[in-house]
């Protein structure tokens, strides 16, 4: 079905022919619909479903750009994810007058987050913790709110938030709309919906046979001693140009980037302990392709969508089968072969029947791989990033990035120039690697849009 049959404005329908949209996914095609029609929905898909422009468009269609006020609230686990649907709302509304997004939520100063809100925010994106403490001192007005999303719903109870989504829930308008989006519908989920939905539609997508043909499943025998150095092996023989390795604990994954740090890998971890200002730059490099392997816990790489994965390795395996079928589900997406390999010790081995019979998967037991000659370095990631200190809220936009990289001060060809990435007060620009170290002296001693700026080049 195609994004022209809905009714949506002109507008909208000018920016997403403008974005390339034109047929939808099936939880789009479900989804929009219901929601146009005012109804409450549940929606159950799997990340990378696009599910994030299936509760975006309703959503915008209902803004009366004249209100000032809060009209629309999209509540989501964290902050990354958090920032990615705050910046898919600002891309779909980008031909709305004066459309003002707001996110709230940790890791950031509370005084701009409650003058934001203050200044009119229209749609807020937020984690309920923060959000609770923003309310309690904002006391905003909420009676022309029209939309309540809750994305990532599962996620957000497993990570103890139930408390602060009843007590935001409760202060709303009755009359409210409320979509409900999650990958699983266990009990809590469905006791959540039955508190505070409507009559709901409900709406499951589930995995065709297609797309976990798309997926090759194996699996590589070692102890939990063995596995660093069998996971450096299957790196050195696959040398892919990126990977997520997932871990079950926080720990696992600074151990194991630590270790492939030192066996020269392009590497990070990413966990829930890591300041904030260190979890944006080792997700700006992992997107921008200036970090090659990902080492990450579920929590932390929830919502983070990255296009073009080839490989997902299971260096633990989950304790649930849904779990696993998230992870795998980021490879292998929108008609793209991919590979998911986990590493599996003999006490491991029970969750590997439990994740077969669940799923349906067969995963093929592999031949461990030819030695690589482990004295030759790893291949370096392609791009290297560049730290800029100055954003959004300073007026920097990716055109005057761009402009100052490849006009007569930078010299760089635009193929040089990887992902921008603005954020409210700096901004990551992605070089390639071979003139990083040359654009980073020009602009360290030069000038962006005639003013000065902190300019670092990341590891």
């Amino acid at each position: 079905m195609k994004f022209s049959a809905l009714k949506l404005s002109g507008d909208t329908l000018t920016v997403l022919s403008e974005l390339g949209f034109e047929e939808m996914t099936p939880i789009q095609a479900e989804a929009i619909s219901a929601l146009l029609s005012g109804k409450d929905v549940i929606g159950q898909s799997k990340t990378g479903s696009g599910k994030t422009v299936a509760f975006s468009l309703p959503l915008l269609e209902k803004i009366d750009p004249e209100n000032r006020h809060l009209q629309a609230l999209v509540l989501c686990p964290t902050r990354e994810l958090c920032t990615q649907v705050a910046r898919e709302i600002r891309r779909l509304g980008r031909r709305q007058a004066a459309l003002q997004v707001l996110i709230v939520c940790g890791g950031q100063p509370m005084g701009p987050q409650l003058t934001g809100l203050r200044m009119g925010a229209q749609i807020i994106v937020a984690t309920p913790g923060r959000l609770v403490d923003v309310f309690m001192r904002a006391r905003p007005d909420l009676e022309d709110l029209k939309t309540l999303v809750l994305d990532e719903a599962d996620r957000m109870l497993e990570m103890g938030f139930e408390a602060d989504m009843e007590l935001i829930m409760n202060e709303l308008p009755k009359t409210r709309q409320t979509a409900l989006f999650s990958a699983t519908y266990p009990a809590t989920i469905q006791s959540l919906s039955r508190k505070f939905q409507i009559q709901p539609v409900r709406i499951e997508i589930k995995d065709d046979e297609n797309s976990k043909a798309s997926i090759g499943q194996s699996y590589y025998e070692a102890e939990p001693e063995e596995k660093p150095r069998l996971l450096a092996r299957v790196l050195r023989r696959l040398d892919p140009e990126s990977a997520i390795i997932f871990c079950n604990l926080k720990i696992t994954t600074t151990d194991l980037a630590a270790s492939l740090q030192k066996d020269g890998f392009s590497a990070a971890a990413l966990n829930g302990d890591l300041e904030q200002q260190d979890r944006d730059e080792v997700l700006a490099k992992f997107r921008n392709g200036s970090l090659r392997f990902l080492i990450a816990t579920d929590v932390a790489a929830r919502g983070l969508d990255i296009q073009d994965l080839p490989l997902v390795i299971n260096y633990e395996i989950p304790q649930e089968p849904e779990v696993y079928v998230h992870r795998i589900g980021r490879t292998g997406r929108a008609g793209q072969s991919g590979t998911a390999i986990s590493l599996i010790s003999a006490f491991e081995k029970i969750r590997l029947t439990e994740i077969q019979l669940s799923t349906g998967s067969k995963l093929e037991l592999a031949s461990l791989p030819p030695k690589v000659d482990a004295s030759t370095e790893p291949r370096l990631a392609k791009m290297q990033t560049l730290f800029i200190g100055g954003g959004r809220k300073d007026k920097v936009r990716p055109g005057d990035l761009l402009g100052a990289l490849t006009g007569e001060a930078g010299g760089l060809s635009a193929s040089e120039v990887g992902k921008i990435e603005i954020h409210d007060h700096f901004a990551y620009v992605a070089i390639a690697r071979s003139v990083a170290t040359q654009i980073f002296r020009k602009l360290a001693n030069g000038r962006i849009k005639g003013r000065k700026f902190t300019v670092k080049l990341l590891d």
